[in-house]
């Protein structure tokens, strides 16, 4: 290619002419690998959407079974008892795990919330005092 473009061959050209020549296949180089790149980063970028879209679908449909499971724990506690006290049953029963996974949810944030670096800041503090004090004398 770079044959096609010169008229003189190689060994005919100067120096000059040939560091510009270098220059500009330097810069298309790097055009070339940068439209790689972006080519490689668009095909992966796709993957992972395509992927993470049906992930939200397994979490849907995981959804849906938990809320047929539901259901089947309400007909079949209406076996014993009539059907709108195993459907309260259910629901009082899915409160109260929901509660607890709340107030354990809640412990573990509070737990996990990072102390105060309180000596970290003191020490920033002093070296600001200090800078200060070295700009003023």
């Amino acid at each position: 290619m770079i044959e096609e473009v010169n008229e003189k061959p190689p060994a005919d050209r100067s120096v000059g002419e040939l560091v510009t020549d270098l220059t500009g296949e330097v810069k298309r180089l790097v055009r070339d690998e940068l439209r790689l790149a972006v080519f490689e980063l668009q095909r992966k970028g796709k993957k992972m959407g395509l992927g993470a879209g049906l992930f939200g679908a397994a979490g849907l449909f995981a959804l849906f079974g938990a809320g047929t499971l539901v259901a089947a724990a309400v007909l079949a506690l209406a076996l014993v008892v009539p059907g709108w006290l195993a459907a309260v049953i259910v629901a009082v029963v899915l409160f109260a795990a929901a509660g607890i996974a709340a107030l354990v949810g809640k412990k573990e944030v509070t737990q996990g919330v990072p102390p105060v670096p309180e000596e970290a800041i003191s020490g920033v503090r002093q070296d600001v005092d200090t800078v200060k004090q070295g700009v003023r004398t």
